[in-house]
């Protein structure tokens, strides 16, 4: 009897325990890929808002301006600045980095904030025709991002990482009871059904 209720077992609660695990590691990585034509990045495009940006996603052949992967990649265009450079998260995530390339003398860097209040600042990336890595080298939420450069018309970004926020342990401790409460459950069940 207990072989059947191990397997049923095992088909309820092994798909509620592998959903359970994906929502503790969701990773994202924004590569502009699926945009099928030039223009502003949509509003509330890949988790993030760039509803208070300038930045323009666009695909095609443009030295210096070497996307990372795939053809698309982003740009502020003239008019960035850090009030036009902000990137919003729509719930509070861990930033891991981005690529970016430009022209030689570029340089790049940005502001993390959490709450309105800064909480961390990249290291500051130069930049060339070979896109390179700037990492976030923070690893705690954060609600916002701004970008400051020092021309910021001159530089692209791709494949911007992030993780958004895991459950908090009571949530992933409540889950577990219900999957407990399952088992029980069926388990009575089971033995309810062999006692007639």
């Amino acid at each position: 009897m207990r072989k059947p209720l191990a397997r049923h077992f095992a088909r309820v609660c092994l798909p509620l325990t592998l959903a359970l695990a994906a929502s503790f590691a969701s990773a994202t990585v924004v590569t502009f890929d699926d945009l099928a034509t030039d223009g502003f990045v949509p509003a509330n495009y890949a988790g993030l808002d760039w509803s208070a940006s300038s930045w323009f996603q666009y695909a095609g052949e443009q030295a210096p301006y070497t996307p990372h992967s795939g053809d698309r990649r982003a740009t502020l265009g003239f008019d960035g600045s850090s009030a036009t450079s902000a990137i919003g998260f729509l719930t509070p995530s861990t930033f891991q980095g981005a690529w970016f390339a430009g022209f030689d003398g570029v340089n790049v860097a940005i502001d993390l904030y959490r709450s309105g209040l800064l909480v961390a600042s990249t290291s500051t990336l130069n930049l060339g025709e070979t896109s390179a890595f700037l990492a976030s080298g923070y690893t705690g939420l954060v609600d916002r991002l701004v970008f400051r450069s020092n021309d910021p018309a001159f530089f692209v970004m791709d494949d911007l990482s992030f993780a958004a926020a895991v459950p908090e342990p009571a949530s992933g401790a409540l889950a577990l009871a219900g999957l407990a409460v399952a088992a029980l459950v069926i388990r009575r069940r089971q033995a309810s059904q062999s006692a007639t």
